[in-house]
């Protein structure tokens, strides 16, 4: 169905991500529903709300503005909402990017998840199965959880919760054919910007690793692995 999956976008001073990212979409035969998740103190705000105006008619996509919460919290925040009504959930940054294959990626997503709680993730051109920087999920995941990624991160390391969650439930699928660009600095693919030197400044990276390490080796993932097996033992 073209209503059960939803990929949350939270964007920060990158409007011109927006055409850009519906291109790759119709390029792509995508049929997913897209939440484009700004900060309503965004310097851009304003060509942020001039885009969703154009695509007011456009039934895959919604907008909304929201106080800001950083990445983590902000897709947190609408996850939880979602995971009411969507059967999967995905996540992606402003900057990421579908590329065209033999079948559209969301209906492969589809596909890999429909068989009950997991995560799948394609390749972005960039970590590859190393990391899974954009994502998608069963929303029984969420719910399960009461969050997408845990709220102790900021910004970084949610793609190596990711990876973590799915081999430790033992329901994760890498597909290296599905390729969603990451077109970042680290690939020569983006410049550095002020979102750029904010989200990987060595105080934010710092913050984030050290918070990831403790939540993978003090007890914060065994408890959700806990759950989350549990999760798959109900579905069989």
């Amino acid at each position: 169905m073209a209503d059960d999956l939803l990929v949350i976008i939270p964007t920060r001073g990158r409007p011109q991500a927006i055409p850009e990212i519906m291109q790759a979409w119709d390029d792509t035969g995508a049929t997913a529903h897209v939440l484009f998740a700004v900060d309503t103190d965004d310097p851009e705000l304003a060509a942020y709300k001039k885009h969703a105006a154009t695509l007011k008619g456009d039934a895959r996509v919604r907008f909304t503005f929201a106080k800001r919460r950083r990445l983590v919290g902000t897709l947190n925040a609408q996850a939880v909402k979602a995971a009411k009504s969507y059967r999967f959930l995905a996540f992606m940054g402003d900057d990421h990017r579908p590329r065209p294959a033999d079948r559209p990626w969301d209906a492969r997503i589809r596909e890999c998840l429909s068989g009950g709680p997991g995560i799948v993730y394609g390749n972005d051109l960039l970590q590859g199965e190393k990391m899974a920087t954009a994502v998608a999920m069963t929303s029984d995941i969420v719910t399960t959880l009461g969050f997408m990624v845990p709220d102790c991160l900021v910004h970084l390391c949610a793609d190596l919760v990711w990876v973590a969650w799915g081999r430790g439930m033992g329901r994760i699928t890498y597909l290296d054919d599905m390729v969603i660009e990451h077109l970042h600095p680290a690939a020569g693919k983006a410049s550095m910007d002020a979102v750029y030197e904010d989200c990987n400044s060595s105080e934010r990276a710092s913050a984030d690793a050290a918070a990831y390490y403790e939540y993978r080796d003090g007890g914060g993932l065994k408890a959700d692995l806990a759950k989350l097996r549990n999760l798959v033992e109900e579905a069989a």
